[in-house]
């Protein structure tokens, strides 16, 4: 798996090395498919990984570029965080800012499918705005205490996101399946 970092949590590599997943750590304005042309290989990575990180989701265009070769590619992608804002900007949605940011380990996430409430963890003043997805994606969670985006998947092809953090330490544990998932579309 290819991780594009922009400001990783080290728990999320462990979320993927305990899964016994080999990862290449790539800066936030680096493609993983330029590495694979440098190197003249054929596909590196079975999927690519947007982390964390801080600030406004709209500004990192290289990002956004990295995302939709992953969308154009059909290459199993997974967005947490910014990620998951970077995934809906890639989508064609926009970002606004939260006039009260997300924080701390008590953020009531629902399941938008079985209907199940999550206790997440969270950390980020920025959502994606559900009018300006596009038709073949769906909203996954949905934020419990304000309706806001909290998850994203496509409803074909092997792309999803999150907004909170699965891998949370401190912090609720009950939806780190989210990686088993990952795991099985790579």
């Amino acid at each position: 798996v290819a991780i594009i970092d922009t400001g990783m949590k080290l728990n999320l590599l462990r979320s993927f090395l305990k899964r016994g997943i080999k990862v290449t750590r790539f800066p936030w304005d680096m493609s993983p498919f330029d590495h694979e042309e440098k190197i003249g290989a054929g596909r590196l990575f079975d999927g690519i990984f947007f982390a964390n990180g801080p600030g406004d989701p709209e500004v990192l265009t290289e990002t956004h570029a990295i995302m939709r070769e992953c969308f154009r590619r059909k290459i199993p992608t997974f967005g947490i965080c910014l990620g998951h804002q970077i995934m809906g900007i890639a989508a064609g949605a926009k970002t606004y800012k939260l006039k009260y940011g997300h924080r701390g380990q008590n953020q009531p996430c629902m399941d938008t499918k079985t209907g199940r409430c999550y206790i997440t963890s969270q950390n980020h003043g920025f959502a994606v705005d559900e009018k300006k997805l596009p038709n073949d994606w769906e909203v996954s969670f949905a934020n419990a205490n304000d309706g806001s985006v909290e998850g994203l998947r496509h409803k074909k092809l092997p792309f999803f996101s999150v907004q909170f953090h699965p891998e949370a330490s401190p912090g609720p544990t009950d939806t780190d399946f989210l990686f088993d998932e990952f795991v099985k579309m790579l």
